[in-house]
């Protein structure tokens, strides 16, 4: 297998017995879509394009939500060497006009109504001719892309242009979604992406047999190369309808396996927990006993006999409750893109739930190192030991380096770019602060243009400090400011859900989220909290003062990147005022120092 698109032929081989090979819920209707129907469509998108005058090299847009199509277009163009450039949906008009000015886009497919009427005037200015999944007027339905050639596509055509692609061409044209300046084009190729899933295929000990859920963005190359390895495995794949139904096509679909990011896996727990504190005393004794047994869990030492017996208990009383709420069948959860609190970690390994966390970047299309399901190959709390294939090492500084196979072929247009984060010898500077444990484990411990320096010249790692502060309960999100200031502060957005339960257990009027932040009893709690976490810290560490926010941070309001990372200069310059004061004195709370 050398070019992404060699995957259809497991389609029209091993796998062509599939009758659910993609599958998406409309109309309250899971629809599925066979190995037939994958090759049927591919091949018409291919033709269909081809005739739009689409050739190699040429790129086509595609705002999709997850769904089967984007498979279909995806392979489509891979087949006649067209590259698809994948455009998140929440992204800034600016952003936009970015992208489909900089790739050069001629045609582009999108998913929806909302969509086009946000990017309309873009779609006219530029001149490129659109193709939506929804029936919306002014703009052509995807029924008419593939009505251009009459579901007769040209196969031996398509087949001899095919051949001529080789595992060095360009597959694919991602703009990273950046935490500042314009989005930068990524470009990866066949031998990139290739390299990668056939790595991680035999990492999840998954077959045809078994299914994923698949609901990260696929703009989002972890999705889309694992989106990859499931095709390469021959699992089913369904896709969830939004980020707010997952729990109930978990429950539909029963995966073995999904890709979700810290936050969610976060979100996630925080309910288990909720339904746990609003139980009976003796059931939620029983309950967070259970929650305890597993933050202790490791697995590299079970613990003693008692310990054993302990969380065979707690497994058959309390975390098969947990099992079977997420569809009684999940095997693996891979978490990536930022780092997972260790107790979440822990308690649902307890639970035997194996989350395996992985680091990479798009531009190393994306893994360079991933935990694995067996013991001897996971470290709680690290992202596990490098890919095979791919060789790390640690700069001077403490700064990541990674080479192999995965290493884009460079920046879009900026070859200046490239040479800038690619030495001659192929290592590529990650921007990652990371050290090597027991000789093989990889830990990443911030970002390195994200350090805080002091006023007084000290510099501070604020992701340590805000994972630790997301590890409580009361605490949903929080970011660590005081670049150029004299100490380091914090904007803590409440979890207001679990305040909510705490009120109701305290015997407390919950007061809504407006008023619960200037609540002196609240905020008195949420202080113990940060103090708590203080006493963990060195004393240039430690967070001197922090202010309650109502409102979270969002993609939609451009205070998290697409991957649900902190665009820091939006933050500070969002909330300028905010953290003036914060410093001066006029709004916030001081904190205890513990030492």
């Amino acid at each position: 297998m050398k070019r992404i698109f060699d995957l259809l032929e497991l389609y029209k081989g091993r796998y062509s017995y599939k009758e659910e090979a993609f599958s998406i819920k409309r109309n309250k209707q899971w629809i599925n879509y066979s190995a037939d129907d994958y090759i049927k469509y591919s091949n018409i998108l291919s033709q269909a394009f081809l005739s739009l005058g689409i050739t190699k090299g040429k790129h086509v847009a595609t705002v999709l939500d997850n769904c089967p199509e984007w498979n279909f277009i995806d392979m489509g163009l891979q087949q006649i060497g067209a590259i698809q450039v994948p455009v998140y949906p929440t992204i800034s008009i600016e952003h936009f006009r970015h992208i489909f000015k900089d790739a050069e886009i001629n045609v582009a497919v999108i998913g929806t109504m909302e969509i086009y009427n946000y990017i309309r005037d873009i779609l006219e200015e530029q001149n490129i001719q659109a193709f939506c999944l929804e029936e919306v007027d002014g703009i052509k339905h995807f029924d008419d892309l593939l009505a251009i050639v009459k579901n007769n596509p040209q196969e031996e055509e398509i087949k001899a242009i095919s051949k001529e692609q080789t595992e060095e061409d360009v597959a694919t044209l991602i703009y990273t979604s950046g935490t500042t300046g314009l989005p930068k084009g990524v470009m990866l190729t066949h031998k990139n992406l290739v390299s990668q899933f056939l790595a991680v295929s035999p990492i999840s000990g998954l077959s045809e047999q078994h299914r994923a859920l698949s609901f990260l963005p696929l703009c989002h190359v972890y999705e889309r190369m694992l989106n990859y390895m499931y095709q390469n495995l021959g699992l089913s794949v369904y896709y969830a309808e939004s980020l707010d139904k997952v729990g109930e096509n978990i429950r539909e679909t029963k995966p073995h396996i999904f890709c979700a990011v810290p936050r969610v896996i976060e979100k996630t727990y925080d309910k288990i927990i909720a339904k746990g504190r609003n139980q009976k005393p003796i059931p939620k004794n029983i309950f967070f006993w259970a929650v305890n047994l597993g933050k202790r869990y490791d697995p590299h030492h079970r613990g003693n006999i008692f310990y054993r017996i302990q969380l065979y208990l707690a497994n058959r009383i309390i975390f098969n409750k947990w099992r079977k709420a997420l569809g009684n069948e999940l095997d693996i959860i891979v978490s990536g893109s930022a780092t997972l609190q260790e107790s979440i970690s822990r308690v649902f390994w307890a639970a035997g739930i194996k989350v395996l966390e992985g680091y990479g970047l798009t531009e190393t299309s994306p893994v360079i190192a991933v935990s694995k399901p067996n013991v001897k190959d996971v470290k709680i709390g690290t992202v596990g030991p490098a890919l095979p294939g791919v060789e790390i090492k640690i700069a001077d500084d403490g700064e990541i380096l990674a080479r192999g196979p995965n290493v884009m072929k460079g920046y879009y247009k900026h070859p200046e770019w490239t040479k800038k984060i690619i030495d001659q010898k192929g290592w590529i500077k990650t921007g990652d602060i990371g050290k090597i444990e027991d000789g093989r484990f990889l830990r990443i411990t911030d970002r390195k243009k994200e350090m805080i320096k002091t006023s007084g010249g000290k510099y501070i790692a604020p992701q340590i400090i805000e994972t630790r502060l997301k590890g409580s309960p009361f605490i949903e999100q929080a970011v660590v400011v005081g670049d150029g200031w004299h100490y380091a502060a914090t904007l803590i957005v409440p979890n207001f859900q679990h305040l909510e339960s705490w009120c109701n257990v305290k015997g407390l009027n919950y007061p809504g989220a407006e008023k619960a932040i200037q609540s002196d009893r609240i905020i008195k709690r949420i202080r113990k909290e940060v103090e708590k976490i203080n006493a963990q810290l060195g004393k240039t560490e430690q967070v001197k003062r922090f202010t309650l926010l109502e409102k979270p941070f969002s993609v939609e309001n451009q205070t998290l990147s697409p991957t649900l990372k902190p665009r820091r200069n939006q933050i500070a310059s969002t909330y300028k005022e905010t953290i003036h004061q914060l410093y001066e004195g006029k709004t916030g709370i001081d904190v205890t120092s513990k030492e």
